[in-house]
C-alpha cells in the first residue's frame, strides 16, 4: 500500500531501553515525528541497575565467535548484528562523547565503568533531536480505531500513532517493567508468542541445612564445569560461580543456563560435572593423595596434596560418601568429576535475561508484526537468547535500530 509521508509523519516507541531508544534516534534522524512511553518514573531504568556494578556494553571477540553466542538465534540476528555489531556500537557511543575500552576478557565497558554518563548523554541528544517523552504510562493494548492505550496516574489515555515500535523488555525484570505484560496483548492478536523462561540464571539444589548455612554466598573459584546433554551435546567452561541458599549462581552457571533450563524441562534434573582441581591431572591427583597422610586429617590432607579447601572441601564432602575420602584413586576421579544435580531453574522474575518472546516467523525482514501492518518489535521481547558478556546489550540496540530504519521504510521515507 503506498504511504502519503506528509499525513504519516509520528512513531510511538513504547519502551526506554536501550532497544526503544535506539528505534527513536533512528527515526528522529529520519524527520519522524517521536513519543517515547514507558511505564517507569524515568527512561532507562533497566540499562541504568544493568550497569551499576560496570556497563558491559559489547564484547571485542571475533566476528564469528562473537555471532555463534546467540545460538538458534544467530541466523536471523546476524543481518542485524552485521549491520550494527560491536564496532558500530562503540563508534556510536564515542560519537556520545563516551570512551570505551576492552578488558582482559573481552568485554567492552566505557571509560568510567558506569550507565548514567552514556545515558544522561544519549537522552539530552535525543530530546535536543525533538524526541518527547511520557513515562509512567503502562501500556493496555488497542482502543478504537487502533489507538494505543495507557494507563496514567490522570487516567487512561488514548494515543494515535502512525508507527508503533513495542520495546518492552523480556520477563525478568519486573520492578523495573519488564514484566512480560504484554505478551497476553499480543497473543490476543494471534501472534506467536514463545514462552518466556528465565536465561542467564541459576538453579536450585537440593543442599543440606548444613551446608546452606555455611557456605551460601561463598564463590567458588577456579572450577570448570562439564555438562553433556542427554541428546550427548557436551558443554564446558572454566570460571567461577557462587553457593546460594537455593543453589548456584554466577558467570559460569548462566554461560550454561539455556542447555541445563531446557534439559530440565525435559527431564526434571541436569547433572553438571565439576573439576575442582582444573590445574592439576587426574593422575597427578592420584599420586599426590597417595602420599601417607602420617597424623594429619582428611581436610588437611586434601588441602595440602589437591589444594581443595572450603567450600570446594564442603561440596566434596556434601556430595560424596566418606570411604571416597579415603581412596586416592576414587578420591582424584570424583575431584576432577564431582556430580552436582540441579532440580529447577531460578524464577523469571530473578534471572538476568529472558528466553523466548515474539517469534521472529510473525515479522517480516524488518521487524514488523505480520499480522499488524505498521507494528514493530524490537529487543529483548523478540525470541533470542545470549550468554552475558555485552552479547545482550548489542543485540538490543541493533534490534532497535533496524526495527526505526523499518518504519522508515514503511512510512515511505528514504533509509541509508
Amino acid at each position: 500500500m503506498a504511504h502519503d509521508i506528509v499525513s504519516l509523519r509520528s512513531a510511538a516507541i513504547i519502551g526506554s531501553g536501550p532497544a526503544g531508544l535506539m528505534a527513536a534516534e533512528v527515526l528522529s534522524a529520519g524527520g519522524v515525528h517521536v513519543d517515547v512511553y514507558d511505564a517507569m518514573p524515568s527512561a532507562g531504568r533497566k540499562f541504568l541497575l544493568a550497569g551499576k556494578g560496570g556497563l558491559n556494553l559489547t564484547h571485542a571477540e571475533q566476528h564469528e565467535q562473537f555471532l555463534a553466542r546467540y545460538g538458534t538465534g544467530s541466523a536471523r540476528l546476524r543481518p542485524l548484528l552485521e549491520a550494527f555489531g560491536p564496532d558500530a556500537l562503540r563508534a556510536w557511543a564515542h560519537g556520545l562523547g563516551i570512551s570505551t575500552f576492552a578488558g582482559s576478557s573481552g568485554r567492552v565497558f566505557p571509560d568510567g565503568m558506569k550507565a548514567a554518563p552514556l545515558l544522561r548523554a544519549w537522552l539530552h541528544r535525543l530530546r535536543k533531536s525533538g524526541v518527547d517523552f511520557h513515562v509512567r504510562h503502562r501500556w493496555r493494548g488497542w482502543g478504537d480505531n487502533n489507538n494505543l492505550i495507557f494507563i496514567t496516574p490522570q487516567g487512561e489515555r488514548s494515543v494515535p500513532a502512525d508507527a508503533v515500535v513495542l520495546a518492552l523488555g523480556g520477563g525478568s525484570w519486573p520492578q523495573l517493567g519488564s514484566d512480560g505484560s504484554w505478551a497476553p496483548l499480543l497473543a490476543a492478536r494471534d501472534i506467536e508468542i514463545k514462552e518466556l523462561r528465565p536465561s542467564n540464571c541459576g538453579f536450585d539444589v537440593r543442599w543440606s541445612e548444613h551446608f546452606s548455612a555455611r557456605f551460601s554466598g561463598q564463590p567458588v573459584k577456579t572450577v570448570a564445569i562439564t555438562f553433556t546433554t542427554s541428546a550427548g551435546d557436551r558443554h564446558f567452561r572454566q570460571g567461577e560461580f557462587m553457593i546460594t541458599a537455593y543453589g548456584v549462581e554466577g558467570d559460569l552457571i548462566y554461560a550454561l543456563s539455556a542447555p541445563l533450563r531446557d534439559e530440565i524441562a525435559v527431564h526434571g534434573q541436569a547433572i553438571i560435572r565439576l573439576d575442582l582441581a582444573p590445574d592439576r591431572t587426574q593422575q597427578q591427583l592420584v599420586d599426590s593423595l597417595s602420599q601417607p597422610r602420617g597424623k594429619d586429617s582428611i581436610a588437611t590432607h586434601l588441602r595440602k596434596r589437591a589444594g581443595v579447601h572450603g567450600v570446594k572441601a564442603g561440596l566434596l564432602r556434601e556430595i560424596i560418601d566418606h570411604e571416597t575420602l579415603h581412596d586416592p584413586v576414587w578420591l582424584a576421579a570424583t575431584l576432577k568429576a564431582l556430580p552436582l544435580t540441579l532440580i529447577a531453574p531460578r524464577p523469571l522474575a530473578e534471572a538476568i535475561s529472558t528466553a523466548g518472546g515474539v517469534a521472529f516467523a510473525a515479522l517480516d525482514e524488518r521487524l514488523m508484526i505480520k499480522n499488524l501492518p505498521g507494528v514493530f518489535c524490537a529487543g529483548e521481547m523478540l525470541d533470542w537468547e545470549t550468554p552475558t558478556g555485552g552479547y545482550l546489550l548489542t543485540a538490543c540496540f541493533a534490534t532497535g535500530r533496524a526495527a526505526g530504519l523499518g518504519v522508515l521504510e514503511w512510512l515511505g521515507y528514504r533509509t541509508v
